[in-house]
């Protein structure tokens, strides 16, 4: 995890670069304060939590593939929960100071969307906790 308040990334990306009234355009209002302003939706309330479908977790922002489902795992803190994201280069880590503590949020490479942050108390083969806020994610379902 970063230790310092630049971001961390395996290989640069072209960045999707909008105005504030475009995102607030494209996005509902909570997808907007989660993603945009850094916002949290509480515990057990967002989409996706207790998803059990296989299938493909984008960025609602942007459409980046960041999350598969078989790196899913039931956390049980009421957010969708992963141990490795699609590829290292789909995320970027950044240093969190607020509400008094230190903590690594994770954005999505390619837009900077608040995702949520990561711990290390995640199951093998990590030993990470991916901790998404489901509002920052679209899921696309595998095809039966």
């Amino acid at each position: 995890m970063a230790n310092s308040s630049s971001p961390r990334t395996h290989s640069p990306r072209a960045k999707i670069e909008r105005s504030d009234a475009e995102w607030r355009d494209r996005l509902t209002p909570e997808q907007y304060r989660v993603t945009r302003k850094h916002g949290t939706e509480r515990a057990f309330t967002g989409p996706f939590w207790d998803e059990k479908r296989a299938g493909l977790y984008r960025c609602v922002c942007c459409d980046s593939p960041l999350f598969r489902s078989d790196t899913k795992f039931d956390s049980g803190t009421g957010w969708p929960s992963f141990f490795a994201p699609v590829e290292p280069e789909a995320v970027e880590e950044h240093e969190d100071r607020s509400w008094f503590m230190r903590r690594t949020e994770i954005r999505c490479a390619s837009c900077d969307a608040h995702l949520g942050h990561v711990f290390p108390d995640g199951p093998a083969p990590t030993g990470l906790r991916y901790c998404m806020n489901g509002t920052a994610l679209d899921f696309i379902p595998d095809e039966a």
